[in-house]
């Protein structure tokens, strides 16, 4: 049974509190199997019969509107995908053991060029970008996040899609944990 990696958006920013066993009952009540949740920012792993990770964001979105009664976008990956994210270098190490942060946004689409070539010449000193597949890759160079003026807003209305984002250091030890599972069929 294929093990799949949601990203959600919203969850405990905001207003938006969720507890984690919450969450994970909430997935169980779709009838997903192994649930767990990962640090209380809206990482919750499970695994599922469905072939079809689309059907299954959009069978979360609804459940979770309707149960917590506002919209959660949410981004669905498979343990093979979160690999590849976590081990893809977009940047060189170097400048990244500089900056203040990566982070990796999480799309339910690849973005337009046109979309991209907006983001794209906005970049600065301080932020950069790389989009690879699905995700937007983003560097901040500076001492604080108060220095960028994005966020995960603005972000959206520049790529004119829902995103979440998350620190890289997460990524990579999501992946570590759950990106080795093997689907047997």
């Amino acid at each position: 049974m294929p093990t799949y990696i949601t990203f959600l958006r919203a969850i405990n920013v905001g207003g938006h509190t969720v507890k984690m066993e919450k969450l994970k009952k909430l997935f169980e009540a779709l009838g997903f199997s192994k649930v767990e949740t990962f640090i209380a920012s809206g990482n919750v792993i499970f695994d599922s019969s469905s072939k079809n990770p689309v059907q299954l964001e959009k069978k979360i979105e609804a459940h979770l509107k309707k149960s917590l009664g506002y919209e959660v976008a949410t981004f669905i990956r498979s343990s093979s995908e979160l690999a590849e994210i976590a081990g893809y270098r977009p940047f060189p190490e170097s400048e990244v053991a500089k900056s203040h942060a990566l982070y990796v946004g999480f799309l339910q689409a690849p973005v337009s060029a046109e979309a991209k070539g907006k983001l794209l010449a906005a970049e600065s000193k301080i932020d950069r970008f790389c989009f690879h597949g699905r995700e937007l890759y983003w560097l901040l160079n500076a001492s604080s996040i108060k220095e960028t003026k994005f966020s995960g807003p603005l972000l959206e209305k520049t790529l004119g899609q829902p995103t979440t984002l998350r620190n890289v250091t997460t990524v990579k030890k999501l992946a570590e944990k759950y990106g080795n599972r093997v689907v047997k069929k």
